[in-house]
């Protein structure tokens, strides 16, 4: 059985969605308590790309779940930031336990990750850089797969224009651009020309990112640009949209009751 996950700080995630006007105001506003997140640097605007596949099960319970607001919920992704298949890929369990975010994450090789999206059970050698923790972190993703029979359903990938606190990464500000979706096709790919739908989301998904406390600055920033928190899952917004667009019956399995 693979270990524990090791008890984490609480981690907070609110998101907004905002106007370009307000994003370059607030973009202003926050570095002065922020840096650019290192991996942005160099970047056009900053910012870099994002490749999620998504994985759930037949009936999308993962996804119904973030519709209906449950408490204790889930998400499993494989996050690249590459098109050209050369970066690692990194296995993602999200749990949201109340209003705290938890995240457990592994570096796979590439050459690993159509096999264990196929069902097979990971191998140390699967990953980029072996420790227990990683390892463990992969069979639990692994574990909840099969459990929920889970599969490859959806690929979502966007520009991420990033920020963080200076001496750590308590602290992040995001700014999400250009939201993109297409079908999963049994194996892990960047979305191509002509594969992919504008799911509709109007403006820019802010996201303020903290660890224990609300940061002064951030609630008052808040309060200045008058900052309404909302409902944002790319996941859920994208699983409407494809399935509007490509599988009608699939909309069945998204009434939620209210």
């Amino acid at each position: 059985m693979p270990a524990a996950p090791r008890l984490q700080a609480n981690r907070y995630e609110l998101k907004y969605l905002i106007d370009e006007r307000r994003a370059h105001a607030i973009r202003d506003f926050a570095m002065s308590y922020l840096d650019h997140d290192p991996y942005a640097l160099g970047r056009p605007n900053f910012e870099y790309p994002i490749y999620n596949l998504y994985l759930d099960s037949d009936d999308l319970a993962l996804c119904r779940a973030t519709m209906s607001g449950d408490r204790n919920r889930f998400k499993l992704r494989i996050r690249t930031y590459d098109r050209d298949g050369t970066g690692p890929a990194f296995f993602e369990i999200k749990r949201r336990v109340n209003d705290v975010i938890c995240k457990e994450r592994s570096a796979v090789r590439r050459d690993a990750v159509d096999r264990l999206l196929a069902g097979h059970w990971p191998r140390r050698e699967d990953l980029v850089k072996l420790s227990d923790q990683a390892f463990g972190a992969l069979q639990r993703f692994c574990e909840l797969r099969s459990r929920m029979r889970a599969s490859g359903t959806v690929h979502v990938a966007y520009l991420r224009e990033a920020y963080c606190s200076q001496d750590s990464n308590a602290v992040r500000l995001t700014f999400d651009r250009g939201l993109r979706a297409t079908r999963h096709h049994n194996r892990l790919s960047p979305l191509g020309p002509g594969q992919d739908i504008d799911p509709g989301v109007e403006g820019v998904i802010l996201e303020l990112k903290f660890t224990d406390r609300f940061p002064v600055w951030m609630r008052e920033m808040v309060r200045i640009f008058n900052l309404e928190r909302r409902s944002m899952a790319k996941y859920v917004t994208c699983v409407h949209a494809l399935a509007g667009k490509y599988q009608p019956t699939l909309l069945r399995h998204l009434e939620v009751e209210r």
